[in-house]
């Protein structure tokens, strides 16, 4: 049996559902993820699109892509953020923030080239992101 995992909007007017385990784990340093979230790091969850569903209240789910890279979504009534679909990479980050019940556990540090937080918890620091991912793979110390 799968594992579920249920998260909100601020308001509750919007409820996403995602299956199975995420395909990984981590922290985003980049200015736009920073912007976007009002805080010095994004803690992400990367899903299968397939395994993420919206529940209830898709009338308020609303879309905004500032890049071709990341197509963030938010609930209009609240303006409380949930996720951001990344075509690119075939995976869609629902914000680690609302899924209360799934245990982060982050395995890296993302665009660590941009921080503004530095973080000393011996997770490997990107300055973008892995070469699989279509980044550098470069390496930066804590």
């Amino acid at each position: 049996m799968s594992n579920t995992y249920r998260g909100q909007c601020f308001c509750g007017a919007i409820e996403i559902e995602v299956t199975g385990e995420p395909e990984g784990m981590g922290y985003c340093h980049c200015e736009s993820c920073r912007a976007w979230s009002a805080g010095p790091v994004n803690a992400f969850t990367l899903w299968d699109p397939n395994n993420v569903n919206v529940v209830k209240g898709k009338e308020y789910l609303r879309q905004y892509n500032k890049t071709e890279n990341s197509y963030r979504k938010w609930c209009d009534k609240c303006g409380g953020h949930l996720m951001a679909g990344h075509p690119g990479l075939g995976l869609t980050d629902v914000y680690a923030a609302i899924l209360t019940s799934l245990e982060f556990v982050p395995a890296l540090h993302v665009n660590y080239a941009e921080t503004v937080l530095r973080m000393k918890d011996g997770l490997p620091k990107m300055a973008d992101f892995p070469s699989e991912f279509g980044g550098t793979g470069d390496k930066l110390p804590e």
